[in-house]
C-alpha cells in the first residue's frame, strides 16, 4: 500500500499543478473519484492483473468512463497506463484530495457520537475545531451506539476521543500498567 502511495505522489502532483494553472480542481477531483472507484471494481482488477498492453489498457478503461474524462484526463490515464500504473488511480485521487484540501484550507473532520448531535451542538464544535485548526471545517457525522457516551473527532491524524468507551479503555490501560 504505501508502495503505491509513493508510485501516485508525483501523478497527483501533477495533476493537481495543471488543475491548479486551469482553474479546474473541481473537475478534476470528480474524474480522478471516478477513476479511483472504477479501478476498485474487481472486474476491472482482474483486467489491470491480466498483463494488457497499456495501448489496450487505455482503450478498455476510455471505453468504461471515457466520457466522465476531459482530454487532458484520458492523457492522464494514457501515461499511467503506459508506466503500468493505473493501480495507483486511488491513491492519485487521495493525494491529489489532499493537496487540494491543504490549498483551499479545509479539511474533512469526522464527528462520531453515541447519539444523534444538535445543529447547534455541530455548529459548536465546527466552530471550537476551525479556531484550533486554523481550516474551514467540514463535518462527517455518524452515530456509533457503542462509544456510551460522548464524541470521538478525527480530523486528519487528530483524534479526540472524549467517549466513555475511550475513557473505560484509558482507564484499564492504567490500571493494568
Amino acid at each position: 500500500m504505501s508502495e503505491l502511495t509513493t508510485i501516485a505522489r508525483p501523478y497527483a502532483q501533477a495533476a493537481f499543478d495543471f488543475a491548479l494553472e486551469k482553474k479546474a480542481l473541481a473537475p478534476w477531483s470528480e474524474m480522478l473519484m471516478f477513476a479511483a472507484e472504477v479501478v476498485k471494481n474487481k472486474d476491472i482488477q482482474d483486467i489491470l492483473d491480466a498483463g494488457f498492453a497499456a495501448g489496450k489498457l487505455t482503450e478498455i478503461f476510455m471505453s468504461v468512463c471515457g466520457e466522465q474524462f476531459d482530454e487532458y484526463g484520458q492523457n492522464l490515464i494514457k501515461v499511467m497506463a503506459e508506466n503500468g500504473r493505473l493501480k495507483a488511480l486511488p491513491q492519485v485521487c487521495e493525494q491529489f484530495m489532499l493537496l487540494k484540501h491543504e490549498h483551499e484550507k479545509t479539511i474533512e473532520v469526522e464527528v462520531i457520537s453515541a447519539i444523534a448531535l444538535s445543529d447547534d451542538q455541530l455548529t459548536a464544535i465546527g466552530e471550537k475545531l476551525e479556531r484550533r485548526l486554523e481550516r474551514n471545517i467540514k463535518l462527517n457525522c455518524s452515530v456509533d451506539e457503542t462509544l456510551i457516551a460522548g464524541v470521538v473527532i478525527r480530523a486528519g491524524d487528530l483524534v479526540i476521543d472524549n467517549s466513555v468507551r475511550g475513557k473505560l479503555k484509558r482507564l484499564n490501560d492504567t490500571l493494568q500498567s
